[in-house]
């Protein structure tokens, strides 16, 4: 019984170890061993037989193996394709964005319509549009005006696929030669491409997107449709596009009609439009004019004597269009007649708009000095500026230094970092969210990841207790990021997309502005707060008409009234601390002495980016400055130090007088209030109407007194008179006088 159980307990154990043992029928077990062994012999083997393989591959191609300067031109070639090839990749990636904007087509489209423009008080200020359809063909553009062309802006245009490779080597020998940039190295194509899709941004960046994009170009479309956009697209000054456009304003005449003189001046506009032309520096263009000849003689498209009556009557210009043209501003009116009119079927159209002339040259001018100014000092040569109405009107529009150098628009389309003056949604959010201005906060931060926010002045906070305001006013870094923290991201995300700021991302360092954002969305998100907590979106557009008159699009028509995105309460809550930004804190030097200024400063890490927005009671003003390339200025550039005087100065012009509406939550400032003392005390002493004047007073009389007395006493012994005969004389009251006449008058019906 005992060895039974024994037997049992040991089959059991047996089992435990099935994974390892198995029993055969005999009780023999696997030899787990012997299969080791054949695994490790097997991998031997096959070790071995690679190694043969490899050796023997070695052996075979050692045959080919090169030595001496063979395998160094052979090893330099393999290097310069791998780092071609990884070029290439690189490139593809950077011109990706540049692609993206392609593919929509819309560059193609723009030529559908032709839009005169009005400004605000029906003006006329230029046009924007071209009927490809309907513009001069190629065929019937004069000879000359496209040799000129070619032989200045590029020889080979016919010869290459749209990079100018030998061209380009040769450019930079000149160049190189010369130890100044005499020659550009980009192609006709090039050109194009940049006029259509990119900035004038000096980079590495531009340069290879703008190579991608003539690619692009060059097989898509033919080199006359290539040449021929070139002709309708480019700037040629004073707000006229394309050598059609630009003959009827220099000359009077169409392209058909030009003389080779003026053809000549015309395709030397091509490179800077602005500096050469002829209504701007009327000697600049002809000696211009001059070197287009010039290159006419050397490229062999002509003789010297051929072009010598050319040079001995030089073009004469006949201006036919106003000298002001607004073309920053006309251009975003142009994409939004193009939205509105989309599927419409009306093409030739004339648009009244919201712009004001005035505070657009303002703008315009007081951008170009301060660039000129003290752009050098600060290392900036690029800028915008937008003002509002506080309902979104948009007064004036500059999206850059200089129209000419390029049409890229800066305060519609460049995203760049807000700064600090994206804390504007931040303390927003928090308002809506029970914090009030007086809230006590720290001056301090939670971190996010590897992130830890540091102020303006290097250090992560120094943990102070500060009211809300003063934090604002002092633009700390810390507070704003806790209370996104603290409120949630995605609540600051919202409220930007209520306000009509898009394209916000959520990251850690988002309360501080690390997402581009444009000038005019930026103005627009803000001046909701300038009118009590509606939406303003920026617009351009108050009515459109067809060739016949008839109005198509009218606002106030067909636009719904703006709803109200943030409360009333919280806007003038927000307008209280942003008071306080510009009166104690880092806004200063945007203080008028005759209004109240709500605003704040913004200044991206470098500084890259440095801003003001902010708004009296009538206009709303957002300026950025940067550069094209995206470099950093000079360190302790500040959108305070920068922006907020550039806005000063603006505003100065634009508020043509004190009828200025009080901003929501603030006090009507003390000027505001003199004034319309002022206003209400003329009115008092203004003649009144016929309706508050009641009875006229009698007036007085002008005739001598010895005339006077003699007609008294006439007087007198006339009613001596009547007296003695019983007759009584009439009352001098007018009321009573109206009686007796009737009652006279049913004395005479009733004797008849």
């Amino acid at each position: 019984m005992g060895n039974s159980c024994q037997s049992r307990r040991n089959d059991k154990a047996l089992s435990v170890y099935d994974w390892f043992f198995k029993r055969r029928d005999r009780g023999q077990i696997i030899n787990w061993l012997g299969i080791d062994a054949w695994i490790d012999s097997t991998l031997a083997e096959t070790w071995e037989r690679i190694k043969d393989g490899y050796d023997a591959a070695s052996s075979f191609f050692a045959r080919f193996r090169l030595t001496g300067w063979k395998r160094l031109l052979n090893e330099a070639v393999s290097e310069a394709v791998s780092l071609a090839t990884g070029g290439l990749v690189v490139a593809y990636g950077l011109a990706l964005p540049a692609f993206m904007e392609v593919e929509d087509g819309k560059w193609l489209k723009t030529g559908q319509y032709s839009v005169k423009f009005l400004d605000v008080n029906g003006n006329e200020i230029g046009k924007r549009g071209i009927n490809l359809d309907d513009a001069v063909p190629l065929e019937e553009i004069p000879d000359y005006m496209i040799k000129a062309t070619l032989a200045t802006e590029d020889r080979r245009f016919y010869e290459h696929f749209g990079v100018d490779v030998i061209g380009t080597l040769r450019a930079l020998v000149e160049n190189l030669r010369r130890n100044d940039v005499v020659q550009g190295g980009s192609t006709l194509t090039q050109q194009l491409a940049k006029n259509l899709f990119l900035s004038s941004e000096r980079s590495i960046q531009r340069k290879i997107k703008e190579a991608f994009l003539a690619l692009y170009l060059e097989s898509r479309l033919t080199k006359d449709e290539i040449l021929k956009l070139y002709l309708d697209r480019s700037y040629m000054g004073g707000g006229a596009f394309g050598v059609e456009a630009a003959a009827q304003f220099y000359f009077g005449k169409s392209i058909r009609d030009v003389t080779l003189a003026e053809a000549a001046l015309l395709a030397g506009l091509f490179k800077a439009p602005t500096k050469y032309a002829p209504h701007v520096d009327l000697a600049a263009a002809r000696a211009r004019a001059n070197v287009v000849l010039n290159n006419l003689v050397e490229a062999g498209y002509y003789t010297a004597g051929q072009v010598h009556h050319a040079r001995l009557n030089p073009a004469r210009i006949v201006e036919t269009r106003p000298k002001e043209s607004p073309d920053w501003f006309l251009d975003y009116a142009f994409e939004e007649v193009q939205r509105l009119m989309e599927g419409k079927g009306h093409f030739n159209l004339t648009a009244r708009t919201t712009v004001d002339l005035n505070v657009q040259r303002a703008a315009e001018e007081t951008l170009v000095t301060a660039l000129r100014q003290r752009g050098r000092a600060v290392r900036a040569d690029a800028g915008a500026i937008v003002v509002l109405e506080t309902d979104g009107a948009v007064r004036a529009l500059v999206g850059g230094p200089d129209y000419g150098d390029s049409q890229f628009n800066r305060a519609t389309k460049a995203r760049r970092q807000p700064g600090s003056s994206f804390k504007v949604y931040v303390y927003a959010t928090a308002l809506e969210n029970g914090y009030k201005p007086t809230t006590i906060v720290r001056d301090a931060s939670r971190s996010c990841g590897n992130w830890h926010p540091r102020n303006y002045s290097g250090g992560h906070g120094s943990g102070a207790r500060l009211p809300l305001w003063l934090a604002l006013a002092k633009s700390l870094n810390t507070t704003a990021a806790e209370l996104s923290f603290a409120v949630g991201r995605e609540k600051v995300i919202e409220m930007t997309q209520r306000l009509g700021v898009t394209g916000i991302k959520k990251t850690c360092s988002m309360a501080l502005g690390d997402t581009g954002i444009t000038p005019l969305e930026h103005a627009g998100g803000i001046a909701a707060f300038a009118n009590g907590g509606k939406l303003a979106k920026p617009y351009a557009i108050l009515e459109i008409f067809t060739a016949n008159g008839e109005l198509v699009y009218s606002r106030e028509r067909d636009e719904p009234p703006a709803p109200q995105v943030v409360s009333r309460e919280v806007a003038e809550q927000m307008n209280q601390m942003l008071h306080k930004v510009v009166t104690e804190g880092t806004g200063q030097g945007a203080q008028l002495d005759f209004t109240h200024v709500v605003g704040k400063t913004g200044t991206s890490t470098g500084p890259k980016d440095v801003w003001f927005v902010g708004f009296t009671g009538k206009y709303v003003g957002a300026v950025w400055i940067g550069r094209d390339d995206n470099r950093p200025m000079a360190g302790g550039t500040t959108g305070g130090q920068l922006a907020a005087p550039i806005w000063r100065q603006v505003m100065a012009v634009a508020h043509t007088d004190m009828n200025i509406p009080t901003i929501p939550g603030l006090t009507p400032h003390p000027v505001q209030v003199a004034e319309q003392q002022r206003l209400a005390a003329l009115r008092r002493n203004e003649p009144p109407t016929a309706q508050q004047a009641g009875p006229a007073p009698r007036a007085q009389s002008l005739m001598p007194e010895k005339t006077k007395q003699v007609l008294q006493s006439i007087a007198q012994s006339l009613k001596k008179a009547t007296a003695e005969a019983g007759i009584e004389p009439p009352d001098d009251s007018p009321s009573e006088r109206r009686p007796d006449r009737r009652a006279s008058l049913d004395a005479l019906r009733g004797r008849r």
